[in-house]
């Protein structure tokens, strides 16, 4: 009975009916679910679907941010055997209508105005669409689609039907039945949709549970995009199976402040998200008076090189111990306690990896920062960091019951109990990444240590070489240069070139703050990117990187982009992973220049705006030499 998210939800209203189950941030005010109205407001919409023909096998797309309603209409398909398909909510219209069409899905329910109206934009489009319901109210009073429904009527519409029909729906579906499809981010093409199953989520959310401290009493932040397979697993797998709370903050401007309230218990996080953590803390302790400055730089060295030795299995001297306890005091009680980590007693990075400086600065404040691997054809989680084992350099071992190896080519290989049934609609690339032992083609390639810890390496098809043969690994470099506040994001070229070259997106924000702050008048991104001092302060910087990195890794030329990195452009995905095959056919004239000798470059490029509009941009960019 408790092999499907469904009976395991059902178990938490008999077992656990009056604690949390999720809480929200509305009108500044928490609101608090417990387990009963969780299931209460499950079972409602459930049956509202019902009425309507939802059935076993349908598929249902929520669009927004995290909002309790949509966690309650995903599982609500879930429980009536059928899918949850949850898409991005900054995805533009042209690529909304692909996962759309491409998932089958019969019934959306739009967080808001802004998702109704996209959704509503691609209409003619979308042939089996048959209900598109909306959560919040505001600005829809004179909408009169007959396909659009607001929540509260569709629950008001199951509570005219016995709720044994829900039960015995629920006790239905079996461990096999697809729960959730997750779309891939398309690096190379289109996404694909990946196929879990009660099975797979399951297990992965038990297996997660047997290697880390997970407590009834636990609160999560729900934060991360929806479409995510992290989410689908951390904050509806896990939280179902382990009975803790999940917390919606207000919205992405306020999640920050309403996670400071909130102290989140446990955290997983893309690396972006500790990344902007520290350019913030960074930028907050330059712009400090001087005694700020010092006592922050001075504890800050302490505590990383205590982190160091830690690694290094050597004790700290005592005076760096008396550091320790006078920083906890001044500089890392403050800093856990401004950005929510309180009381976290865990906190992962995933997704794409973590440049080794930002890992250590985090572990060096006292926040207890480890990395997981997984993909989401793997369920999100294949290796992980136990406490003590923590380290920049390798993403841990793999979890009981999940079996690793490195095949002759370098490819990590995985089979587990998680993996996914399929690709939707498309046998070929399942066959392509599945092979007949049941071994799955990760794509990354890496390393198995003795010791069996796992290293990732890169991409497989993203590995290369110079022209000398010495070995080329971009996202390094990249890892290196994203470590200065100044830079947002980094590409960088070597693959059977002479030497390493980048373009760099400056942190609008960061920068333009320095820009104040030095008396330069900009109007916009792009003129900023492009202001000599602007240039010389980022050319420090990547100096300063290059002794960091190996002299036949070291940038030899850089330029700063006219324009940051955008997934509405297809630059990046919505999990912001590089999608270099298109930035290196996009960027051709910018390559041909850096290893042309040129100075300068003229390109001309396509923009996206947020409602599918695109125009063109045209920008003379400056090449500099960095080494």
């Amino acid at each position: 009975m408790t092999d499907t998210l469904a009976s395991l939800l059902l178990n938490n209203e008999k077992l656990r009916p009056n604690k949390p189950a999720m809480r929200e941030k509305s009108l500044g005010i928490w609101q608090t679910y417990t387990w009963k109205d969780y299931v209460d407001n499950v079972r409602r919409f459930a049956l509202g679907l019902k009425a309507r023909g939802f059935g076993p096998g349908d598929k249902l797309c929520v669009a927004g941010d995290n909002r309790p309603r949509l966690y309650w209409a995903e599982m609500a398909a879930v429980c009536l055997g059928g899918t949850a398909v949850p898409v991005y909510s900054d995805a533009i219209a042209t690529e909304l209508m692909f996962v759309l069409n491409d998932a089958d899905v019969k019934v959306i329910v739009a967080e808001d105005q802004e998702q109704v109206d996209k959704i509503l934009s691609l209409r003619e489009n979308l042939p089996g669409l048959e209900l598109l319901v909306f959560d919040d109210p505001l600005g829809m009073s004179k909408y009169d689609d007959p396909i659009l429904k607001d929540f509260d009527s569709i629950q008001a519409e199951g509570d005219k039907l016995d709720d044994a029909g829900f039960y015995d729906a629920a006790a239905a579906v079996k461990a096999e039945d697809i729960a959730f499809m997750c779309y891939t981010s398309g690096t190379t093409g289109n996404p694909k949709g990946v196929m879990l199953s009660h099975h797979n989520l399951v297990s992965a959310s038990r297996i997660f549970l047997e290697n880390e401290t997970v407590r009834e009493s636990d609160d999560f932040l729900s934060y991360l995009p929806m479409a995510w397979v992290g989410e689908a697993l951390y904050n509806t797998a896990v939280s179902i199976t382990a009975g803790c709370a999940s917390n919606c903050p207000e919205s992405g401007e306020t999640f920050r402040r309403d996670g400071r309230e909130l102290g989140a218990t446990g955290l997983v996080a893309a690396p972006r998200t500790f990344e902007q953590i520290l350019s913030e803390i960074q930028v907050k302790a330059n712009d400090a008076p001087p005694l700020k400055r010092w006592v922050f730089n001075t504890f800050r060295d302490a505590a990383v090189e205590i982190e160091n030795l830690k690694a290094e299995g050597r004790p700290a001297p005592f005076g760096k111990k008396l550091m320790k306890w006078l920083g906890e005091i001044l500089v890392y009680g403050p800093i856990r306690d401004q950005y929510g980590f309180r009381r976290a007693r865990w906190c992962y990075v995933g997704g794409a990896p973590l440049g080794p400086d930002t890992f250590r600065f985090f572990r060096a404040m006292g926040i207890n920062l480890k990395q997981l691997y997984g993909s989401t054809e793997a369920c999100g989680t294949v290796t992980l960091q136990r406490d003590g084992e923590a380290s920049p350099d390798n993403v841990g071992r793999p979890c009981p019951g999940i079996e690793v190896k490195i095949a002759e080519n370098g490819e990590v290989l995985v089979r587990s109990p998680g993996i996914f049934v399929g690709y939707y609609k498309n046998e070929k690339a399942t066959r392509e990444t599945i092979d007949e032992e049941g071994w799955f083609h990760t794509g990354d390639a890496g390393i198995l240590e003795s010791t069996g810890e796992l290293i990732i390496i890169d991409r497989a098809k993203d590995v290369g070489k110079l022209v000398d043969g010495s070995p080329f690994a971009p996202q390094y470099v990249e890892n290196k240069l994203k470590f200065s506040p100044y830079i947002s994001e980094a590409v960088s070229f070597g693959h059977e070139k002479p030497y390493v070259c980048a373009m760099i997106a400056i942190d609008y924000n960061t920068v333009g703050n320095w820009a104040e702050k030095e008396g330069i008048a900009y109007s916009n991104y792009m003129d900023l990117s492009q202001k000599q001092k602007v240039r010389d302060l980022v050319h420090d910087e990547i100096v300063r990187i290059n002794q960091s990195l190996p002299e036949v890794s070291r940038i030899k030329r850089f330029l700063l982009l006219a324009k940051d990195l955008d997934a509405d452009d297809a630059e990046v995905t919505r999990t912001r992973k590089l999608r270099r095959g298109y930035i290196a056919e996009k960027y051709e004239p910018v390559i041909e220049a850096f290893y042309g000798g040129e100075k300068e470059v003229d390109i001309t490029t396509e923009v996206t705006f947020e409602d599918g509009r695109k125009a063109t941009m045209d920008a003379h960019l400056t090449i500099q030499d960095a080494a």
